[in-house]
């Protein structure tokens, strides 16, 4: 059979993503997070007591949203926050956080080792500048 979306670079693109999410979100299940937590937790355990709404910014998170996800974490006993001045907060990773961050690095680091084998070895290294030129 003939699919012209196989053409596509849009559509593959698309089946990709889907596809390495799918393999991601399955190794992440793990560590009881969702996706869009870990990428927070992942951000803050790299820069502790950073504004939270600069984490907002980074990860293109509204702030109606980023409050709440915030405020789950916070709950669970994995971020606390700190007031900055009159109304910012600086976030930073508790040492329960600070244990599920170090999981979530090895999950993420297996997972890219994985997706990364996956393509041809010649490839490799423009891949990532390549995605990055569609989107920044």
């Amino acid at each position: 059979m003939e699919n012209p979306l196989n053409d596509l670079p849009g559509y593959a693109l698309r089946r990709a993503a889907v596809s390495m999410m799918a393999d991601l979100n399955a190794r992440l299940e793990l560590t009881g997070i969702r996706y869009s937590e870990v990428a927070v937790v992942l951000l803050i355990g790299a820069n502790p007591g950073i504004a939270a709404s600069v984490v907002g910014r980074e990860l293109d998170i509204q702030r109606a949203n980023l409050t709440r996800l915030l405020g789950r974490l916070e709950e669970e006993g994995l971020l606390s926050r700190e007031l900055l001045d009159g109304k910012s907060h600086a976030v930073a990773l508790t040492p329960a956080g600070q244990k599920l961050h170090e999981r979530i690095v090895a999950a993420v680091d297996e997972f890219e080792r994985a997706m990364i084998e996956r393509v041809p070895p010649e490839h490799r290294e423009h891949l990532l500048p390549a995605l990055q030129s569609l989107w920044r």
